[in-house]
């Protein structure tokens, strides 16, 4: 079972600190309160062999494109629901899409794997065409309401060889990293809130289109960050994704954590006219003052 209680210990030391984005970022807590409750019984740890997995990251295929995942709705709608509510107030719009999402939910259209990256067409098709669910939302009712079944679902098969997966999806999900460190070894380690997965990439390849042209990555230096932060991006794509370099900040937290703690590196991003594919508080919520009455 996932360390929520440590994480959230951790998150609470972020918030006294950060005491001028508090309000905002108390959004989150709601999420991590969410995940303390889950029951680990819930889902069966994939039970594939070590070779078995790295039978099918050498053809380059995440573990959950292959993996049959029947699992019951009821479980994740504990989690959905109040971050449903919460969302709500970001505008009509949004009210109307997850209105239509939750009466899909219901009527048995979509379901928990309709949520994961991998769920190909069909399912990508009833969330944005039929309910009409905006890719912001959907990818944030993904991280908030899968992470801790994917988390036991793949615990017993986190072991990842050196040099078995170069791409910049996640191994096990399927899902875009959610954030970039450099190690003490000055090795680029990417992370996926998804799933909690992490592994090794390489340092000049984008994670989100792939391309290897050097003059492609950028690196923005957005004003007032804080020593050893930084913003990568991509010009080819125009993604990016935030990190810290661990030989300059040693003492920064875990990479979730510090994604949540930093939504102006994303303001500045989105402002250069970059995107993400992983949810931010930018992204998420209104600006202060024009929540929908």
């Amino acid at each position: 079972m996932p360390d929520y209680v440590t994480l959230r210990e951790e998150w609470e030391g972020v918030l006294g600190r950060r005491r001028d984005l508090g309000q905002a970022l108390s959004f989150w807590t709601s999420v991590l309160d969410g995940w303390r409750s889950w029951e680990a019984e819930t889902v069966t740890p994939l039970p594939w062999s070590g070779a078995e997995c790295r039978s099918r990251w050498r053809r380059g295929v995440p573990l959950m494109a292959e993996v049959e995942w029947d699992i019951a709705p009821e479980p994740f709608e504990e989690l959905l629901g109040p971050m449903m509510e919460r969302l709500a107030v970001g505008g009509a719009e949004d009210a109307q899409a997850l209105r239509r999402f939750a009466l899909a939910w219901d009527a048995g259209q979509v379901g928990p794997e309709s949520l994961l990256p991998t769920s190909g067409k069909e399912g990508a098709a009833v969330l944005q065409g039929d309910a009409g669910l905006p890719a912001t939302l959907t990818s944030f009712l993904a991280h908030a309401g899968l992470r801790p079944a994917l988390e036991d679902l793949f615990s017993s098969v986190r072991d990842l060889p050196d040099g078995v997966w170069e791409r910049g999806v996640c191994p096990w999900c399927g899902g875009m990293p959610g954030w970039g460190d450099l190690g003490e070894d000055g090795r680029r380690r990417l992370s996926c809130h998804l799933c909690g997965g992490g592994w090794t990439a390489p340092r000049l390849r984008c994670p989100f289109c792939e391309t290897w042209h050097s003059g492609d990555m950028v690196r923005l230096l957005a004003q007032g960050a804080e020593e050893g932060y930084f913003v990568e991006a991509c010009r080819s794509c125009r993604g990016y994704i935030k990190g810290v370099d661990r030989r300059q900040r040693w003492n920064a937290g875990s990479p979730l954590v510090e994604d949540w703690a930093s939504p102006h590196l994303d303001l500045y991003a989105t402002r250069e006219g970059y995107w993400r594919e992983t949810p931010s508080l930018v992204h998420l919520l209104p600006p202060e003052g024009d929540a929908a009455p």
